[in-house]
């Protein structure tokens, strides 16, 4: 890899966890579309859930969550009223108690709701949805969170993968980003959650930090590894200011410039592999045992605003503020403000804010770009398949790309549109050339290496 490809390449370009992405959802889809879409969910299809816990007890400044900071537990209390009822509120709208084959914590900080009140949760998930015995419940772990009460909280929610926020176990590099968590603290508490019988373990780690240099992130990733996670995220970090204004606090200058980010995304994949984990898509890494290694291998990975998943629901029901729903029609994204969320939920209505519906191109692009960002690759028989009113115009496009790809990046031969070893590190760059959206819009992304 030349700098000149890199930098060629390396511009910001959306992360693809949605099409069209975040940036072009509007207000014209609002509560009464989404009561429309919940009731028409299939029945007999179970479906995914995403609960948002928007707060955190520090501010961590890399972070690009929607989340805040809270020193009482009192907020977290009375935003968990509002959750249960808009748990209820979105039942009522599907009408039945539908199946759940995945339930997602996500934050914020989720490992922050007390015992008592995560039992309570539980039940009211389990009046007013069916979780299947098979579901797969997972929360992000703040370690610094954790104690054996809300530990045994999580087992009798019976939780089934625990997610740990890594980032870099480097001093130095912790105290530029105000995220203190030792390699004893991460051990530990990962080992709490495997002794209630929580199976799975992912940590996540970033590389692109400041003050981060190859060699701190091989050390990380030599005790990452020791932990034996069943999947490691390999992220790199998403400097977007205009967006996370905290982000402000973390010294420009000590940032890793785009070919020391490449350098390091390449090593951290390299340790990994080398460790027996099999490469999954851009960014993630699992154990061969892994059903996201297997999911690889039978090519039925999925892509969805967790990231690469092996969850296969066409639905995902996002609950809490700022929370993104996906649905066969269209997305839907609830209020930010938590206290406009609140008052919305409690008052018995779907809380939505923006959303998007989908056109059938736009069905086909996302059939697209999510094969290309799971598998690096789609053919015309596939394409024709799904959506054979719109492959030909598709297929053109890919033809033409590759026709005039002259770094050799893609290819399009034997009816099969494929991203080469060398353009696997730009595949977000080759997605966005199917993205009949991208240069339209306010929407600024991070950098694609």
């Amino acid at each position: 890899m030349t700098a000149d490809l890199i930098a060629r390449y390396a511009g910001p370009v959306p992360r693809y966890t949605s099409y069209p992405t975040a940036p072009h959802f509007h207000g014209g889809i609002n509560a009464e579309t989404y009561a429309r879409w919940l009731g028409e969910i299939n029945p007999n299809d179970p479906v995914s859930l995403y609960l948002h816990l928007p707060f955190c007890d520090r501010l961590c400044w890399f972070c690009g969550c929607n989340t805040k900071q809270v020193l009482r537990y009192d907020p977290i209390a009375a935003y968990l009223d509002a959750l249960h009822i808009e748990i209820e509120t979105v039942a009522s709208h599907i009408g039945r108690a539908q199946k759940l084959c995945a339930i997602h914590f996500g934050g914020g900080s989720p490992t922050m709701i007390e015992p008592a009140d995560l039992a309570r949760l539980r039940a009211r998930l389990d009046q007013h949805f069916t979780v299947l015995p098979d579901c797969e419940i997972s929360v992000e772990v703040d370690p610094n969170d954790i104690n054996e009460a809300r530990l045994d909280g999580w087992g009798a929610f019976d939780l089934t993968r625990a997610s740990f926020g890594v980032q870099d176990f480097d001093l130095k590099v912790q105290q530029s980003i105000n995220r203190l968590q030792s390699f004893e603290q991460t051990r530990d508490a990962l080992e709490g959650f495997r002794q209630r019988g929580v199976r799975s373990a992912n940590l996540d780690v970033l590389y692109g930090l400041p003050h981060q240099t190859e060699a701190t992130l091989a050390a990380t990733i030599k005790q990452v590894i020791s932990l034996s996670p069943d999947r490691v995220a390999l992220f790199g970090y998403a400097h977007v200011p205009w967006m996370k204004k905290h982000q402000t606090m973390i010294d420009e200058a000590a940032l890793p410039d785009m070919a020391a980010r490449f350098a390091q995304a390449s090593l951290g994949a390299r340790l990994l592999t080398d460790a027996g984990y099999v490469a999954v898509g851009i960014d993630h890494f699992a154990l061969a045992s892994d059903t996201m290694a297997g999911a690889v291998r039978d090519g039925t990975l999925r892509r969805n605003f967790q990231g690469y998943t092996t969850d296969r629901a066409d639905v995902l029901i996002g609950l809490g503020a700022s929370s993104i729903g996906s649905l066969p029609q269209g997305y839907i994204q609830s209020v930010t403000a938590t206290g406009e969320y609140s008052r919305r939920a409690l008052a018995g209505e779907l809380p939505v804010a923006r959303g998007f519906a989908l056109s059938d191109m736009d069905k086909a692009r996302r059939w697209v770009i999510e094969a290309l960002m799971c598998r690096y690759a789609f053919t015309a028989q596939d394409l024709r398949a799904a959506y054979p009113d719109q492959a030909d115009a598709l297929l053109r496009q890919a033809a033409a790309f590759a026709q005039a790809d002259r770094d050799g990046l893609v290819g399009f031969a034997d009816n099969t549109f494929r991203v080469s070893d060398r353009g696997r590190p730009f595949v977000r760059v080759v997605a966005s050339w199917f993205d009949d959206y991208l240069g339209a819009g306010a929407g600024r992304h991070s950098a694609a290496v």
